[in-house]
């Protein structure tokens, strides 16, 4: 008897919860700040979750997508964490790498990665550096041997566009000049269809999910130097990862460290998160809906159409990582600092 009377609270308890969800979120919005310009692969990939995140909150909430770019996310990670509400109506979409500039000491940063409340990722990614054709750079090798270094172009640091270069040279002895400030994916791609620079880095499943990758790699405007995956790419069989790099040029136990650490953001893929103070039943909330969501078989069909590969990661697992990740001791912070600049 006593365990039918403690079973019937829990779900008079569970059942007053979910209504005060639904009491909350019905007639709300909630918007989904993305770090960067319209077109880009962030861009699309929270749109295509907010067309059908709605149907799996109680009280059925409105879901808007704002773009609001600017130094590689930063403006918006630091107005999620520090101007909007902690309602659980406000969350973000930024840089996966974007704690780096916290452990290195930018001043820019005015957030705590380790205190976002988490929500989950659509998926993980894994880093490439794609090259024009055309260019002069046609091997790795080519690209250490320059006299003059390729342009490579970036949105800011933080991204994929930075970070991985900057590796590259760190680990492989290469040289790259590194134009930052493109607002987004679809200014850097138009950036390379014009000249302006010879090189990107970027992500596999940008580059493979949307255009002009695609049209890049069939026509063979551009050529994939290197992956940062631990296996090779069965999309470019041809391009070498990192790591078979860093064998082939006998790099140093603590080039290999500092590799593993800045590669760490491809666990993090897309994430999307909401400023601190949002209450724990309502993240659980948020959380729960939203692996629910990348479940849902329209978006599953959405994701297939376009070529993504849908493999969410949960808030709890993204919140674990980012604990872990600004939790780096000294000496890798100053190493950090060496290779990213401070």
């Amino acid at each position: 008897m006593k365990k039918i009377t403690f079973a019937l609270i829990l779900l008079v308890l569970w059942s007053s919860n979910l209504y005060a969800q639904a009491d909350f979120y019905k007639g709300k919005t909630v918007r989904i700040v993305v770090g960067y310009s319209p077109g880009g692969t962030n861009d699309l990939w929270a749109r295509a979750v907010a067309r059908f995140w709605s149907k799996h909150i109680p009280g059925n909430p409105e879901f808007v997508v704002q773009n609001m770019s600017g130094a590689g996310s930063m403006i918006a990670a630091n107005y999620v964490y520090g101007v909007g509400k902690p309602d659980g109506l406000t969350l973000g979409l930024v840089a996966p790498a974007l704690f780096f500039d916290q452990l290195v000491g930018r001043k820019e940063v005015q957030f705590d990665w380790g205190k976002f409340a988490w929500i989950g990722s659509p998926e993980e990614i894994d880093e490439m550096l794609s090259m024009r054709s055309d260019s002069p750079y046609k091997t790795v090798d080519d690209i250490r041997k320059a006299a003059v270094p390729p342009r490579c172009g970036a949105t800011g640091t933080g991204t994929p566009g930075h970070y991985f270069p900057k590796l590259l040279e760190e680990v492989l002895g290469l040289k790259f000049n590194i134009i930052t400030g493109y607002p987004g994916a679809a200014d850097t791609d138009l950036a390379m269809e014009k000249g302006e620079v010879h090189c990107r880095a970027g992500t596999t499943s940008a580059f493979f999910g949307r255009e002009p990758g695609r049209t890049w790699a069939k026509t063979g405007f551009v050529r994939i130097l290197v992956v940062g995956a631990a296996k090779r790419d069965p999309r470019a069989p041809d391009a070498p990862t990192i790591w078979e790099l860093m064998e082939k040029e006998k790099t140093p136990e603590p080039g290999r460290r500092i590799a593993t650490v800045i590669l760490s953001p491809g666990f993090f893929g897309r994430p999307i998160m909401g400023g601190p103070g949002i209450p724990a039943d309502r993240v659980k909330l948020l959380r729960e809906s939203f692996m629910k969501t990348m479940n849902d078989p329209e978006l599953l069909a959405e994701a297939e159409k376009r070529g993504w590969e849908a493999k969410p990661v949960s808030g709890e697992k993204l919140e674990a990582l980012a604990k872990e990740v600004v939790a780096q001791p000294p000496e890798v912070i100053s190493r950090m600092n060496a290779v990213l600049g401070k």
